[in-house]
């Protein structure tokens, strides 16, 4: 019996992510891989596999899969309905699939990306050492379209069952810790600016970053050129517009404009399920 899933829709973004490719940036690649890893690591856990296992990463729901062989399932992520062979299932816990059931995913309640992992894995021909979609460089495998038949690896282990409570809701306000700096000098007061007022998520922001609107953030000199330089996941970048960007797993790996400061890495899955309109209160340090 062929280990595959056959996808029958996939909403608005499917796509295969581990854990990325960091260590790239030398050759102009970004480290993609899953934006919410605690997500993703867990859900490969309950299902027996490693941490870094590919798996997919949904963006508002809409899928439906069906098993060609019997096999293992968890969903993570933001609360979200679920259903498997017609009836309502539980998320964060290992499903059984039976070979021809379907599973489907809907929109989940607060946040934006689901993560589902199978036993095995989903396997393909990594690049770089990943199987993690890169939107913006095109490296991995390309985004998942219905009709698309997912191989699956083996099975390395039993499923492990939950072993952490379920995913926290994600707040309307977000208070995220920035350390500022590099380019902090070229503001006229970069912590008050960025304390003063909250901002708002766009809808612009994808997977190469949150676009963040509010009171512009005002340059010390605007006719200054700054030279390309290296960026990071997490860098809160400040195009001409005065509007901030803060880069997620898919970003540039050098930027033009100044990075007035970095947010800690520990605020980035809840970055990653920030909803257009969620508000971001940057937190200096």
């Amino acid at each position: 019996m062929r280990r595959a899933l056959t996808v029958l829709a996939t909403g608005a973004q499917l796509l295969v992510q581990d854990l990325g490719r960091p260590g790239y940036a030398h050759l102009g690649v970004p480290p993609s891989g899953a934006l919410d890893q605690p997500a993703l690591r867990l859900a490969n856990r309950l299902v027996g596999n490693a941490e870094n296992a590919a798996g997919l990463e949904a963006l508002l729901g809409g899928v439906r899969l069906r098993a060609e062989c019997s096999c293992t399932v968890a969903i993570t992520g933001p609360d979200v309905p679920v259903r498997m062979a017609g009836r309502a299932v539980d998320t964060h816990t290992p499903l059984h699939l039976a070979a021809g059931a379907e599973l489907s995913v809907g929109a989940p309640g607060h946040g934006l990306r689901n993560y589902l992992a199978v036993g095995g894995g989903v396997a393909a021909q990594p690049e770089l050492g990943s199987l993690a979609t890169d939107v913006l460089s095109g490296l991995g495998p390309a985004p998942v379209r219905a009709g698309d038949v997912l191989a699956l690896g083996a099975a390395t282990g039993p499923p492990s069952g939950v072993d952490q409570l379920p995913y926290p809701s994600i707040p309307g306000r977000l208070v995220v810790d920035l350390l500022l700096g590099p380019r902090d000098d070229w503001f006229s007061d970069p912590a008050g600016q960025l304390t003063g007022h909250d901002w708002s998520v766009t809808a612009q922001s994808n997977r190469v970053g949150l676009r963040l609107s509010g009171e512009p953030l005002r340059q010390l000199d605007c006719e200054t050129q700054l030279p390309s330089e290296p960026v990071r996941t997490g860098a809160v970048q400040v195009p001409p517009n005065g509007q901030p960007v803060i880069f997620l797993a898919d970003h540039p790996t050098t930027g033009g404009y100044p990075v007035i400061g970095v947010v800690d890495a520990t605020a980035l899955p809840a970055l990653a399920q920030a909803r257009p309109g969620s508000i971001i209160h940057f937190q200096p340090r």
